[in-house]
């Protein structure tokens, strides 16, 4: 759901909003990348991968008629609903959702903030319950534009997960802040930048950083430090150039140039075996010394 005026914001487009080099909106979207159908409720504007789009009637009509918007265009029994500035969502937290949801008979399951409030945009839902309490709501309204989600969560049967990480969204600048400087801590600034660089690159592709980790400092300590960066490119240019290139590829080049780094720093260790022929031909030029 994106489709918000974000006012704390002074009104401009949350989802589009950057933190960690990627738009808000695609974070969200990276976390459930496991969907078999995935519906943005927004206008339509560039993603990271492909989506459904819908909008609610009418346009800014709230939570609510959002939801419905969303769930029209979709037939699948079990929901992800998700609000689009969740900047530390993750694939785990979403499976956790729908673990907890299929291990019980209720209607949802949803995070919990640190302070132990319901999140209903961070949640997993079962279709069939949500459109019977948006019939209800509707029934007893005439329409659902401007009514607030609790009306709807308050007949729901909820399962609660607490996640004091994942829940946390972005409603304002200092928000956005915050968020910004989390990412950059030294215990996620590699995989954010990584995913942010195959965001930018419009790469789908999942590789054992380790190794590559391992193989610049290989090529960094047996060759030279400029060595590193150019070896990891031409394990890239040499893992594209195969037919159908995944990570097997990608791990089977770097296995063959580390391989070459360390046989290159062995013959730098040892010039030779005792009484072996010298590698260089002498000099016998007149002048020679």
């Amino acid at each position: 759901m994106a489709g918000g005026a974000a006012r704390r914001l002074g009104g401009v487009d949350k989802p589009g909003v950057r933190v960690g080099g990627r738009a808000l909106l695609d974070r969200v979207l990276d976390a459930c990348a496991d969907a078999t159908v995935t519906v943005v409720v927004a206008d339509p504007r560039p993603t990271a991968r492909p989506v459904r789009w819908a909008r609610e009637e009418p346009p800014g009509g709230g939570p609510l008629a959002a939801l419905a918007a969303g769930l029209s265009r979709t037939t699948a029994d079990l929901v992800v609903v998700l609000s689009a500035d969740l900047p530390f969502l993750r694939p785990d937290t979403v499976r956790r959702l729908l673990a907890a949801l299929r291990a019980g008979r209720a209607d949802g399951a949803l995070l919990t903030d640190a302070d132990g409030r319901d999140q209903p945009l961070v949640a997993a839902y079962r279709a069939s319950a949500l459109r019977r309490g948006l019939a209800g709501l509707t029934r007893e309204h005439g329409a659902l534009d401007g009514l607030p989600l609790r009306r709807l969560t308050a007949v729901l049967d909820l399962t609660r997960v607490p996640d004091d990480v994942a829940s946390f969204d972005c409603d304002t600048w200092d928000d956005i802040a915050t968020a910004r400087a989390r990412i950059r801590e030294h215990g996620h600034v590699l995989d954010e930048w990584i995913s942010a660089v195959k965001d930018e690159l419009g790469i789908d592709l999942d590789v054992d950083t380790g190794v590559l980790l391992d193989l610049a400092r290989d090529a960094a300590h047996g060759v030279a430090r400029p060595a590193a960066p150019l070896t990891t490119f031409l394990v890239g240019y040499a893992a594209a150039r195969q037919a159908g290139a995944g990570p097997e590829a990608v791990a089977e080049a770097a296995r063959k140039a580390a391989a070459l780094a360390l046989r290159w720093a062995d013959e730098d260790s040892s010039p030779g075996e005792p009484g072996a022929a010298p590698d260089a031909t002498p000099d016998t030029r007149p002048d020679a010394g």
